[in-house]
């Protein structure tokens, strides 16, 4: 469950913040504000039902899902698909969510 949820977060945050892009470098009209700023609220809300003690360590976990998702925008949004580079920087950033969420930790 917790990976859906950053997922929806990483969707959520790329929304929001490209509401912006697309008013301030595409020319689009200022009301797609409404929608970015509520695309983050949503993003941050979400941020919020991952099941660790640690915000912290909730956001540093969370970087892994963004970046994927962002990779995922690249390609699906923007048309670029994403080069072996990508794909090699995603996969080492995975394994290193996966790290700093699941590690076990002492008392």
């Amino acid at each position: 469950m917790t990976y859906l949820v950053y997922i929806a977060a990483a969707l959520a945050e790329i929304g929001g913040c490209f509401a912006f892009w697309a008013w301030l470098r595409l020319g689009r009209s200022m009301w797609w504000i409404a929608p970015g700023i509520a695309s983050l609220v949503l993003f941050a809300w979400l941020l919020t039902l991952i099941d660790t003690d640690n915000a912290g360590r909730a956001y540093a976990a969370y970087g892994g899902i963004y970046i994927l998702c962002a990779l995922a925008w690249l390609w699906l949004a923007e048309g670029v698909m994403p080069d072996r580079w990508d794909v090699i920087g995603v996969g080492i950033c995975l394994v290193g969510s996966a790290v700093i969420l699941w590690a076990p930790r002492g008392p």
